[in-house]
């Protein structure tokens, strides 16, 4: 078993609950994806999808068009769930992530005080300025395919994975 595999087979998945749960939305326009940088809160400075923690009574897909609309002043178009994310620290916090994909956005990008939009060719991405599982999944996604991860970092790095591809898009579960 490899190191990687090793941190993740140490957390008891069948009962695990996280503290947050969050959504990143990925826009796909004209061979483009929409990234961005962001300003502050988890991950401040690295380059991701927008998004965020998903609010009381709100469902994930709300919550990913609200992010998209505070962060980049745009509105997702038909935003798709195609993945799920499961992020646990070392440190002991816990995060749950649902992933979309949507094909335009209506508006321009704009900086915002979270967030300045890049789009990004997608074959290059840049990987090295993101989180490290980023690259495990996100070609997935932007291939149109399904996945769940499961992820486990010591701060910014990654020592632990498990990343696997589904035959349909997963369903959103209700927390307990």
């Amino acid at each position: 078993m490899s190191d990687l595999a090793h941190g993740v087979d140490q957390v008891d998945w069948s009962s695990w609950v996280p503290r947050d749960r969050a959504t990143l939305v990925f826009v796909v326009r004209h061979g483009q994806v929409l990234l961005i940088r962001k300003k502050r809160g988890l991950g401040a400075g690295k380059i991701n999808g927008p998004g965020g923690r998903i609010d009381p009574g709100e469902t994930p897909v709300e919550c990913a068009v609200r992010e998209v609309e505070e962060e980049l002043r745009v509105t997702p178009v038909d935003p798709r769930l195609r993945g799920e994310l499961s992020f646990q620290f070392l440190d002991g916090y816990s995060i749950h992530a649902y992933v979309f994909l949507a094909r335009d956005c209506i508006g321009e990008p704009t900086e915002t005080d979270e967030a300045i939009p890049l789009w990004t060719p997608v074959d290059r991405i840049p990987y090295d300025e993101m989180w490290a599982d980023d690259r495990l999944w996100v070609p997935r996604l932007l291939a149109g395919g399904c996945f769940e991860g499961r992820f486990v970092f010591d701060r910014d790095v990654m020592v632990g994975h498990q990343v696997r591809d589904l035959l349909e898009p997963p369903r959103v579960v209700a927390p307990s």
